[in-house]
């Protein structure tokens, strides 16, 4: 009896965690993002984390939807006030270890997500790159282009991704001058 108790209030505490974390993001986040901050806070695995989060879901407290190809999930108001009442049982020493792997986590997945680069496959001999800058939610710079290989692609997509500080003030340099 015990041990179905502490599973439950382990599982209670995992759901306000979650809804604590995600209360804490000014937008939305990809579930791999949210179960990184969420397994290095408590030591739980991705499947656990998945049943914990299809819960969140099913109940309307988490949202998920597509943006910009990629599948990002959100609170909900309903989550919200979910949270607001049952933060209690969140244990302050998880409350605490949660805002500074946080700030530090997240800090990181901001850093990852504002500089982007994908290619796809047109056709046999044809790859699409797209290249972007997020800041915010917001795409500032985005540039698509072709490549006839897929080393090519995959060349392109891999300097984006190590120089993209340097080449975007280039690029925009260039847009700027009017000679």
């Amino acid at each position: 009896m015990s041990s179905d108790l502490n599973t439950t209030t382990t599982l209670a505490e995992n759901k306000v965690l979650m809804l604590y974390i995600l209360s804490c993001i000014n937008g939305d986040i990809t579930q791999d993002g949210l179960f990184k901050i969420i397994s290095s806070i408590n030591d739980i695995n991705y499947f656990y984390f998945k049943q914990v989060l299809t819960d969140l879901m099913d109940s309307k407290l988490v949202g998920s939807y597509t943006k910009e190809n990629e599948q990002v999930i959100k609170i909900t108001s309903e989550g919200k006030n979910a949270y607001i009442l049952t933060k209690d049982i969140l244990p302050g020493i998880m409350k605490l270890k949660a805002d500074n792997i946080f700030k530090k986590e997240f800090s990181d997945i901001e850093e990852k997500s504002s500089i982007i680069a994908e290619f796809t496959p047109k056709s046999e001999n044809e790859y699409i790159i797209k290249c972007k800058i997020v800041e915010n939610n917001e795409t500032i710079f985005e540039v698509k282009t072709f490549a006839g290989t897929r080393d090519r692609a995959k060349r392109i997509v891999d300097n984006w991704n190590k120089n993209a500080n340097s080449i975007y003030p280039k690029i925009l340099n260039m847009l700027l001058d009017n000679k």
